[in-house]
């Protein structure tokens, strides 16, 4: 009968979430429903699970979440930040997302035992569903509609893509798994590396243009200052923006002619094939552009292409502290 019953819950549960209809992920949008309570989340689960009658509430941005009292079982879907701060913490979804329908090498430590809960963007609701998650993590860009859905199975954080909360989800992550120690110490270990990164930096870089930027679709993307990688560079480490860098509002794609007027002396690129399927050879083009060559960075040797894998998010604990070590390592060489 507890076969039957948990048969038909679930398959009552799916067709409510199929009937609540498809959201495509809104990348500006940056704000989701509070998560139910578990009371709500868990009405349409088996009796027997004891570890959900009981509940806590965690504070995370200014919002209040209500969770079970026990969240071993955790979903991320959509939030690739959460993915890399379970690097840091090394915690172990139950499910995990994909990526091109397998899940990325740099991932390997933490889901060795997960299930695919689909893309980043494409979440199978059955599936997580059927992993009976505690909590799950979303993200902050998807739309009201699916955090909607999601909330049906479990409560739901929408952990924020924004890369100055980077903090904030590191601490979330530690606070649901019980490792808040371990994720202070990732902290301040950061912290840490930051005085060191100066001390060795000098003011060798003052006067110098260094720049990241992002190849995707086969074209060059530079971000705003507080986004992707740039925190590292500009907040951390004090070095100094380039106007453009300081104009953008967003991902912004830009001209061959508008980079050759930044004309970094310094350049990172970050390039994944996954990001240029339809242009795989953008890299090897670009770096056999006559104008691109004219660029301070290339002229002298100064051009570092995924120092950290091209799949790292930039503004969270693993990004930073990856890049940190790696940018220094090149800025001090010269």
């Amino acid at each position: 009968m507890k076969k039957i019953y948990l048969g038909l819950s679930i398959a009552a549960l799916t067709l409510a979430l199929t009937a609540c209809g498809g959201g495509k992920e809104a990348a500006n949008n940056t704000t989701a429903p509070t998560a139910a309570p578990a009371t709500t989340a868990t009405a349409e689960k088996p009796a027997d699970e004891a570890n959900k009658a009981e509940t806590r509430t965690i504070k995370y941005l200014d919002k209040e979440y209500t969770v079970p009292s026990k969240t071993e079982r955790i979903a991320i879907v959509g939030s690739m930040e959460s993915m890399e701060d379970s690097l840091v913490l090394n915690v172990k979804p139950v499910g995990a997302i994909s990526v091109g329908g397998k899940f990325p090498e740099m991932f390997a430590p933490i889901t060795g035992e997960a299930t695919s809960i689909g893309e980043k963007i494409q979440p199978n609701l059955e599936t997580i569903l059927s992993l009976k998650p505690d909590v799950i993590l979303g993200s902050s860009k998807f739309p009201p509609e699916m955090a909607e859905k999601l909330n049906k199975i479990a409560p739901t954080f929408p952990v924020s893509h924004i890369s100055t909360n980077w903090e904030a989800n590191l601490q979330l992550l530690g606070e649901l798994t019980g490792k808040q120690a371990e994720a202070e110490k990732a902290l301040n270990e950061y912290k840490s590396g930051i005085e060191a990164a100066k001390a060795k930096l000098g003011d060798g870089m003052k006067d110098k243009k260094v720049l990241v930027i992002r190849l995707r679709q086969g074209n060059i993307n530079i971000y705003p200052e507080k986004v992707f990688f740039n925190p590292a560079l500009y907040a951390d480490l004090g070095l100094t923006a380039p106007e453009e860098v300081k104009a953008a509002k967003a991902q912004e794609i830009i001209s061959m002619e508008k980079f050759t007027q930044i004309n970094p002396d310094y350049l990172f690129i970050q390039f994944s094939p996954d990001e240029n399927k339809d242009k795989p050879n953008a890299l090897e083009d670009l770096q056999n552009n006559p104008i691109w060559k004219s660029v301070n960075a290339v002229k002298n040797g100064n051009v570092y292409v995924n120092v950290v894998d091209p799949l790292a998010q930039g503004g969270t604990a693993w990004s930073k502290t990856q890049f940190l070590k790696a940018a220094v390592e090149k800025l001090s060489a010269k």
